[in-house]
């Protein structure tokens, strides 16, 4: 077998390990005493695979090399679970919405799936998701946080706005795919970002608040770049 099949191969079972934390947070909410933290950090390991199985995919040419599997459909899959169905899944394990409402989630994780569906999910071309990308892992850090801080029900209505977006023609930002004046902005930022979250983890679910203010710096010039760079295309 030649080197570079061997390669593009390594990359897909790369990319299909993120089943290993996916399945170790399914474990942890499914305890009779679930921590978040323990989920929230299997929820980053597979955060990080996902994060480099798409360049390594593109460096090793998986497609000319390993086209008998779809990374592809192995990657949404896996993103599918690990950023919207677990997550979801813990707001509503951990009674973050207001009582008797946990079940609304379930507006969410459709939403998700028909965005994963849809046939302009992703421009390539031009490095957009289309709708909300469903990173519903970070915002279940966040529920947390608001349920514990200040109400269910301003986790509630967030949710369900979010899930209007998932559905909606809004265009975000594909960061690995960002062009070249702002990627590395995007990626720095999200770098600080994910730090940003593990110290609020630290002291989660009541975090100082000017922590928590300062952490929502980068979505929010998250979406007001890709609100731009929308309107430049």
């Amino acid at each position: 077998m030649k080197q570079e099949t061997i390669a593009a191969y390594a990359v897909h079972c790369l990319t299909a390990s993120g089943i290993v934390p996916a399945a170790l947070a399914m474990m942890e909410i499914a305890s009779p005493y679930c921590d978040p933290r323990i989920v929230f950090l299997w929820l980053l390991l597979a955060t990080l695979i996902d994060a480099i199985d798409g360049p390594l995919a593109r460096r090793f040419h998986v497609k000319r090399y390993a086209s008998s599997l779809d990374g592809r459909t192995v990657d949404d899959l896996l993103d599918y679970l690990t950023f919207a169905f677990i997550p979801l899944l813990l707001i509503w394990r951990m009674d973050w919405m207001p009582a008797g409402l946990g079940w609304t989630v379930v507006f969410a994780m459709s939403a998700s799936l028909f965005g994963f569906a849809h046939t302009d999910a992703k421009d390539e071309a031009n490095g957009f998701f289309r709708g909300f990308p469903s990173y519903w892992n970070a915002y279940a850090l966040y529920a947390g946080i608001m349920s514990a801080m200040v109400s269910p029900w301003l986790t509630a209505v967030t949710l369900w706005g979010l899930s209007v977006l998932t559905v909606s023609p809004v265009w975000m930002i594909y960061p690995n795919l960002t062009p070249k004046p702002w990627k590395m902005s995007v990626m720095v930022g999200a770098v600080l970002w994910a730090i940003a979250m593990l110290v609020m983890l630290w002291q989660f679910p009541q975090p100082p608040a000017a922590w928590v203010a300062v952490s929502l710096v980068y979505p929010a010039y998250y979406v007001a770049l890709s609100w731009h760079l929308r309107q430049a295309c």
